[in-house]
């Protein structure tokens, strides 16, 4: 699959990064993860390098919008 790589380094695999994310509304889809969402405040989630773009796009979907990215060290 496209970005992905069969020989990934360690430091590649255990990179993560942390999503600062406004709007999410709660739907059936957020009431599977487990934990409630506030529309009013940031929600931040942790996700490992090759999760990346599935994540954002699940963010999009549940009417989020990213406002920060960083890594985590």
């Amino acid at each position: 699959m496209l970005g992905q790589f069969a020989g990934q380094s360690n430091s590649a695999a255990s990179r993560c990064f942390r999503y600062e994310v406004t709007g999410l509304r709660q739907n059936t889809e957020t009431d599977s993860m487990g934990y409630p969402i506030r529309s009013s405040s940031s929600v931040f989630i942790t996700v490992p390098y090759n999760r990346m773009n599935e994540t954002m796009q699940r963010i999009t979907a549940m009417g989020g919008k990213i406002v920060n990215i960083e890594a985590m060290s």
